[in-house]
């Protein structure tokens, strides 16, 4: 079995990027994460962090040098040029696994699907995209597969976590810093949602890539993690965590976003992505449970505490004197 567990992390400054490069830490990897400014990176301990852009193919190609797994979670924030931006840094990390050997670990997610496909979600269920950032997800995957290195996707629903960053958890169900008063819900009224605490994932995703003599060369697993059946689940964990019955449920103003979307670029693509929110798109995890014997869980109210205690939602407890 080969023993090298080093791995380089792309996206390591993001939430699920963060997340997995803490498990594998835990696990016992030597972690490196390229990042344009190490200086202003926000340096996690125990990481070697190394100066570099996804977008330079000799800087990820040096940096994957020797490495047995590559965690490609590096997007373009706030959904901005994904077009031009995506597919070359995936392509880098490409000409990257190819030259070291190493596995690629991709974060999935449900864009890949479109509006109507049939529920649940599994590995090989038609991807039929809705969206241009489907069809780019896709084309992701489809490159992947065809490029003949080792690769690896687990898709998951929607990230939320104590360091979610740019997700639709931290940047529109909730108002990070604050006391919650409100819980804003994108989706229609009894329309199901998938979430995934970050935690979980990165543990599940890591277990995995520790199976590389079970794995093939191209393998997809399917993480269920908490499926909110009528999109009330996540406010009643709200509410119970808080100890606050009033807390307000509030609906997305999405013909406000869309009367914007011209104007700015964020509402723009967030428009384009409701119609994830208008129906069920939901995970069936069974052969990931069958591969590893079980998906890691955390209760939900256990995550969306510490979810909003790692935003500063919750009261701290105040100083004892000395």
């Amino acid at each position: 079995m080969d023993d090298n567990k080093t791995a380089l992390v792309l996206g390591a400054t993001g939430g699920i990027g963060g997340a997995v490069a803490r498990r594998l830490l835990a696990g016992g990897w030597q972690v490196r994460a390229l990042v344009r400014d190490p200086a202003r990176a926000g340096l996690m301990a125990g990481v070697r962090w190394i100066g570099g852009d996804a977008l330079d193919r000799a800087a990820v190609v040096a940096a994957a040098d020797g490495a047995r797994l590559i965690v490609h979670a590096v997007n373009p924030p706030g959904y901005r040029d994904w077009s031009t931006l995506v597919l070359p840094m995936l392509d880098n990390t490409i000409a990257a696994a190819r030259s070291s050997g190493a596995r690629v670990l991709l974060p999935g997610n449900v864009y890949n699907y479109g509006a109507g496909a049939p529920q649940p979600l599994r590995e090989d269920t038609s991807q039929q995209p809705s969206s241009r950032k489907g069809a780019i997800r896709v084309e992701m995957e489809r490159r992947l597969r065809d490029a003949g290195v080792k690769a690896l996707v687990v898709r998951a629903g929607d990230f939320f976590g104590p360091r979610s960053g740019n997700s639709w958890f931290s940047q529109g169900v909730i108002t990070p810093g604050r006391p919650v008063r409100a819980v804003t819900n994108p989706g229609d009224a009894g329309v199901g949602h998938a979430w995934a605490y970050l935690p979980d994932v990165a543990d599940t995703m890591v277990r995995l890539a520790e199976q590389e003599p079970r794995l093939g060369v191209f393998e997809c697993f399917h993480f269920r993690g908490h499926w909110d059946a009528d999109g009330s689940a996540l406010l009643a964990a709200v509410r119970r965590v808080c100890g606050d019955e009033s807390i307000k449920d509030r609906r997305l103003p999405w013909l406000a976003l869309r009367l914007l979307s011209p104007f700015v670029t964020v509402f723009r693509e967030m428009a384009e992505m409701r119609y994830l929110w208008r129906a069920p798109f939901e995970l069936d995890n069974a052969r990931l449970v069958r591969f590893l014997g079980a998906e890691p869980h955390t209760p939900l109210d256990e995550a969306i505490a510490l979810t909003l205690d790692g935003l500063g939602c919750l009261p701290r407890p105040a100083a004892q004197p000395a």
